[in-house]
């Protein structure tokens, strides 16, 4: 469902992403960690069409990126780590101008804006600007239009940020049920327990290189830690001390 080959980015002489190569199957949770300036982001933003690759190849459920970007982009869902919204709108007038760009029938709109808000309890909200919103409600809103269109593959980058616990729970049974359902979801995280708790495999980007995939048991294993937690996988796979 998710490709991609080589996926290298370069400014310069300085490179933030170098001959990347991952598969990531339908339905699949994938978690994607590392340190700060690890190149997670930059990856992510490739994936998603918005920074294109200085070589390499994304595909998307079997189109390529670069080739065909709105048909690509058509089964894409993305979530940023920092996300753009028009404040001057109210939460449904946001869903309404997403649905317009994804061309969701204008028939299929209004229940599925109920439910989408339903889902991330702004229901009482919804016709409020989006400047009144808090941190942790403007995340929900962008998740909630994220997913409007019901797309084939989830791109989220620290989706966790600004939630509150009972927002992050309901966030974690949202991921679960959407891969239940064929989704597949690639998640970047800096929260080792939330990719612990809900990813099939996780890759660990370090100065721009994979340097390990697989499930927890499989990291542990090559971290030489049988039964450390992720944090300290993770701390001995990337050379870091606590």
């Amino acid at each position: 469902m998710i490709e991609l080959k080589d996926l290298t980015k370069t400014y310069g002489n300085y490179s933030a992403v170098q001959r990347l190569n991952l598969r990531i199957d339908k339905g699949e949770i994938f978690g994607f960690i590392g340190p700060n300036g690890a190149g997670k982001t930059t990856t992510i933003k490739m994936m998603g069409g918005v920074m294109a690759p200085t070589e390499g190849v994304v595909t998307i459920a079997g189109i390529d990126m670069q080739a065909q970007p709105q048909e690509a982009k058509r089964r894409i869902g993305f979530i940023p780590d920092r996300p753009f919204l028009y404040e001057k709108l109210t939460g449904l007038e946001f869903l309404r101008f997403t649905a317009d760009i994804y061309g969701v029938p204008e028939q299929r709109f209004p229940d599925k804006a109920t439910a989408t808000l339903s889902t991330f309890s702004l229901t009482d909200w919804s016709n409020e600007l989006i400047e009144s919103y808090s941190h942790g409600m403007k995340q929900r809103l962008i998740m909630a239009a994220a997913l409007l269109h019901e797309p084939q593959v989830l791109i989220v980058d620290e989706p966790m940020v600004g939630l509150d616990p009972l927002a992050i729970i309901m966030v974690k049974n949202l991921f679960k049920r959407l891969a239940s359902q064929g989704v597949t979801i690639f998640m970047s995280t800096h929260t080792l327990k939330v990719a612990e708790d809900i990813c099939d495999r996780i890759g660990i980007l370090n100065r721009g290189r994979l340097i390990a995939s697989g499930t927890t048991d499989d990291l542990r294993r090559e971290a030489n830690v049988s039964s450390a937690d992720l944090e300290m996988v993770f701390l001995n796979l990337t050379g870091n001390s606590a």
